[in-house]
């Protein structure tokens, strides 16, 4: 089968991504061939393209990890799905493509009321922000729980989880003019990064523990809110945005600037402070196939409002929509609907 994909050969530059035809081979095995109908984008895509992500494969690949499709060709042990099914799902790598093969075990049915820009829109954030919020961050009823960069698409599904578990949320955004979407998804206090973020987050937790913290941002933010934690209070970080490229191509001096200036937590302190830091890489649950499913299903059984999609390009404009992820201006998921 020919297909459409965009292929990088040399990390460093959205420019370097290339769209082009090649062959697809027959799936094998448990696999399935999906046709893609659209794909959603994360920043793991901007920082594998720079080649700033460690997952990042060698050589030669396709970007991309989630998308949502329609089933055209089955392998031989395929038990679960049948030709014409509808499904969404995720992959280590190669969603920006027209069509892919991708294992039975890392697909899901797409719910008869969503559309297929829902279902490309759904998986990584929403596991991020679930994983986030409930294994790592214990996420109680009457906690108070800031989340960065709440506008985008992991901020707004945990803004969903933590109205979910009866828990307050306040949303920390770039921008007033997101305050409208946080009010939308139901954020109780929200503000903007400032020099005074420390004097406006002690008004609004009014001598109440803050007790999480979801941190994706790094640099002084990351030291103000740890500062912030109540004892016994665990600050979970899943990114760094500081280091998205600003610039057309990869700028070692920023890259190196960042990296030197990157936030420090001494462990005597966390002792002696009694607060945790927890990382994680969503990525991982790519090689545990069943954790990623049993996490799925208890994200699943919340019944998460579906998520907010504040962008939708063509195929052909994937490169515009890379830029305008890399702008930080965004809202919400960027979508790809595929021909």
């Amino acid at each position: 089968m020919q297909r459409e994909v965009y292929r990088i050969h040399k990390t460093g530059s959205i420019d370097h991504l290339q769209q082009k035809k090649e062959m697809l081979r027959p799936p094998e095995n448990d696999e399935v061939t999906v046709e893609v109908r659209a794909i959603g984008l994360n920043f793991a895509d901007v920082f594998s393209v720079y080649g700033l992500y460690s997952a990042t494969p060698k050589g030669s690949f396709i970007p991309g990890l989630e998308f949502s499709g329609k089933i055209v060709k089955i392998g031989p042990n395929v038990k679960d799905f049948e030709v014409g099914d509808q499904v969404f799902g995720v992959t280590r790598f190669g969603a920006y493509a027209t069509h892919l093969n991708i294992s039975e075990k890392t697909i899901f049915t797409l719910p008869k009321d969503w559309t297929m820009q829902d279902g490309a829109s759904f998986a990584v954030q929403a596991l991020t922000a679930y994983y986030a919020l409930i294994p790592l961050g214990q996420v109680k009823e009457g906690d108070h729980v800031l989340v960065h960069s709440a506008a985008g698409g992991v901020g707004i599904m945990a803004g969903h989880i933590i109205q979910k578990k009866k828990a307050i949320a306040i949303g920390l955004v770039g921008d007033s003019v997101k305050f409208s979407i946080l009010k939308e998804v139901g954020y109780d206090f929200f503000l903007t990064r400032s020099p005074n973020f420390k004097e406006e987050m002690h008004k609004i937790l009014k001598g109440a523990p803050l007790k999480i913290v979801l941190e994706c941002l790094g640099g002084r933010y990351f030291h103000d809110s740890y500062d912030l934690l109540a004892p016994m209070g665990r600050l979970v970080t899943y990114g760094s945005a500081n280091f998205t490229p600003s610039h057309s191509f990869r700028n070692w001096f920023s890259i190196v600037y960042s990296y030197l200036t990157r936030p420090k937590i001494d462990p005597l302190s966390m002792i002696s402070d009694n607060k945790s830091v927890l990382g994680f890489n969503l990525i991982w649950l790519w090689n545990e196939i069943d954790e990623l499913r049993k996490h799925f299903s208890e994200l699943m059984m919340l019944s998460l409002p579906k998520q907010t999609i504040g962008h939708q390009f063509s195929f052909d404009s994937m490169h515009d929509a890379l830029r305008t992820m890399q702008s930080g201006h965004t809202i919400g998921k960027i979508v790809i609907n595929v021909p």
